[in-house]
């Protein structure tokens, strides 16, 4: 099977400065085409290391696939290491990407440099991979090291790199020979993943050997049930049904879909609305919602009411409720879950009021413990509301997204309870 390494290059990544976000989206595109990559690995902004790190790559893997290091300034120095390594006897010009360079200059009003009309240059032994999205150019280099491998370099600007990608699998098809892969991913939100590989551990138990059942958690998505076959045109029909008839509406999508864009397509299914009302996830659902294209549609805005006064001024939670209740009580979020539901004059509602820390927490309500709801306005008029309470004992960010994503699943569920139109 044809193996790759991806690599990244920069002190940066180093020193935790920046997320390697360039490298997990090089590998789910060698995973499409059947490539199998052996290692990630990280090289700092040192001539000699990014060389010789490199060669032990070429000895190992077929592909390699390098991002950073080819910018316009003196500490981006992987294009000239690329030239000793592949014996280039010099430099040439790209044509075509310093007309790149020029079109993306002007149009930002800035003028041509020494240092911009350098990036054009690249070593005499490479294929230029044309980089439409911004000054640095991606590379090819072939027939490297023992076994003849492949070098493809990248810049480490994400959205560059990711621009190029589709260019680079192409190469990448033509010359090696690539697997036939299947996968087909179950996307779940409900059921811890050690409680989810205990309901379905006799349909793992089942699978055919050439099907491998994978679990990727997260607090946001959920957890997500993969399956991989090398057999070609797998469909995987019978485990999927396996599952959902199994675990049910723990189910919410496939491939990559998430929370927000399951319940717009539950909303626009019925032609209905929702608003959201936060306190302790302070805007988080607003920002999960809207980060998905065409929610004007169905999603009308939110209220944000971490102070009590917009709790009860704004959304018309009654003070009494507060003060004998507190805002982090099924009472106060019921009533938020009401009141932003008239506000925005919508179907639906979400409504979330919990301690996120790490201070503000005591015995009866620690911190990690929020209320949660969701509302639904009936067709008499009548308002039903459906509360949960949650508790985690993470940090705050993650309490944050997990109150975010409890709070949407819930809302999910809401829906789910309403016919289609």
């Amino acid at each position: 099977m044809t193996t790759a390494t991806i690599c990244t290059i920069g002190d940066e990544i180093l020193i935790g400065q920046i997320v390697d976000t360039n490298s997990s989206a090089i590998a789910r595109e060698l995973n499409k085409i059947g490539v199998r990559v052996n290692r990630m690995i990280s090289i700092g902004d040192d001539r000699q290391e990014i060389i010789s790190r490199l060669k032990e790559c070429l000895e190992e893997s077929d592909i390699v696939i390098s991002t950073g290091g080819l910018g316009p300034t003196k500490d981006d120095i992987t294009k000239d290491a690329l030239r000793e390594l592949s014996g280039a006897k010099g430099y040439r010009l790209s044509k075509g990407q310093l007309v790149i360079i020029e079109r993306i200059l002007s149009a930002r009003g800035i003028r041509m440099l020494e240092t911009n009309q350098a990036q054009a240059m690249v070593p005499d032994t490479c294929e230029v991979l044309l980089n439409q999205l911004g000054t640095a150019p991606g590379m090819a280099f072939h027939d490297l090291g023992p076994n003849s491998s492949s070098l493809y370099s990248l810049p480490g600007v994400p959205f560059e790199a990711i621009g190029l990608l589709p260019t680079l699998m192409n190469d990448i098809c033509d010359r090696f020979r690539t697997e036939d892969i299947s996968h087909r991913t179950i996307v779940t939100f409900g059921i811890p993943e050690s409680e989810l590989a205990c309901e379905i551990a006799d349909i793992e138990d089942s699978l055919p050997s050439h099907i491998h059942l994978a679990y990727l958690p997260n607090p946001t998505v959920g957890v997500r049930l993969r399956f991989t076959s090398f057999e070609v045109h797998t469909d995987f029909e019978e485990q999927v049904a396996q599952l959902r008839e199994r675990i049910g509406d723990a189910i919410y999508g496939e491939g990559e879909d998430t929370l927000p864009i399951a319940i717009g397509r539950l909303l626009k299914e019925r032609k209905a609305t929702v608003a959201a009302a936060e306190s302790c996830t302070g805007g988080r659902i607003s920002e999960l919602m809207t980060a998905v294209a065409g929610c004007s549609e169905y999603y009308n805005g939110s209220v944000t009411s971490y102070a009590n006064s917009v709790k009860t001024g704004t959304l018309g939670v009654n003070p009494e409720t507060i003060a004998k209740h507190g805002a982090v009580s099924e009472e106060c979020v019921r009533e938020m879950a009401e009141g932003v539901l008239r506000k925005l004059g919508t179907d639906f509602s979400v409504a979330t009021s919990g301690i996120a820390g790490p201070g503000g927490g005591s015995a009866e309500k620690p911190v990690g413990m929020a209320w949660l709801a969701a509302a639904h306005k009936e067709s008499d008029g009548t308002v039903s509301v459906t509360t949960k309470c949650v508790k985690f004992s993470s940090n705050r960010s993650v309490n944050i997204e997990r109150f975010a994503s409890n709070a949407l699943n819930l809302l999910r569920l809401k829906i789910l309870q309403t016919p289609c139109v």
